[in-house]
């Protein structure tokens, strides 16, 4: 299917990094399957983090990723038509069954899903609890869970942080696509969940201890409490 909405977006995304000269880094493009449905899970530390994440798939198969996002991101007069032009899903928490079966239909029809599984950034930048949606829909459909692990956008545009154009150019950011996950491992969807969880948790702190330290003096606000930064430690740490 012609993706007459879903490529001149990405265009003009991919435009937008390049005029923030975001040093971006791509890991693990071995990893992107040719074809068939996946269920692609991603961390959430940034407001740029959809259009990072699909960068991966397009970039090695031209394979378009559609996310399940909330309903209110629809909503919007702006972003509302170019969601529904991607063919991304709605999520609507009152009502939930909807986009449980549009994500189930576009998964059996061979396409990539993205789900965030935290459903929220997190202050602290580290991983928070999963919601047992990627599990139950790769268990259901019999796909594969792709882990895509984000780093360093958080200093461009993220929750709590207003964007300041001068902090936010050459930021490094990284992009980690892990080995598949089967769905055989997920049947189960609390031990699988788990398992998710386990994975990601592993790429996080790859990717975190990789990235660049700041230098002294600048700001560590985005730098996880853990890791000697100042961002704040996350609830069961407390």
């Amino acid at each position: 299917m012609a993706e007459y909405v879903y490529r001149p977006v990405v265009t003009v995304a991919k435009g937008l990094f390049a005029a923030l000269r975001l040093r971006i880094d791509i890991q693990g493009l071995e990893h992107v399957p040719a074809s068939g449905g996946a269920v692609v899970l991603i961390n959430h530390v940034s407001y740029l983090d959809f259009a990072l994440a699909g960068l991966p798939f397009w970039q090695a198969k031209r394979r378009p990723v559609r996310f399940m996002a909330k309903k209110a991101v629809f909503d919007h007069r702006i972003a509302g038509p170019l969601m529904r032009g991607m063919h991304h899903i709605p999520v609507d928490r009152q009502a939930g069954a909807g986009s449980l079966r549009e994500g189930l239909a576009a998964l059996r029809a061979g396409e990539l899903v993205g789900v965030f599984p935290e459903a929220t950034i997190s202050p602290s930048y580290c991983l928070g609890s999963f919601k047992s949606g990627a599990a139950r829909l790769a268990a259901h459909t019999k796909v594969p869970v792709i882990p895509v692990i984000l780093w360093g956008s958080q200093r461009t545009f993220t929750k709590g942080h207003p964007f300041h154009l001068r902090e936010a150019i050459g930021t490094p950011v990284t992009i980690t696509v892990g080995r598949p996950v089967s769905h055989e491992e997920l049947t189960d969807h609390r031990a699988g969940t788990d398992a998710l969880h386990k994975t990601m948790a592993e790429l996080l702190d790859t990717a975190q201890r990789t990235y660049p330290r700041p230098a002294p003096g600048k700001p560590d606000w985005w730098l996880p409490a853990h890791l000697g930064g100042s961002a704040p430690p996350p609830p069961t740490a407390e």
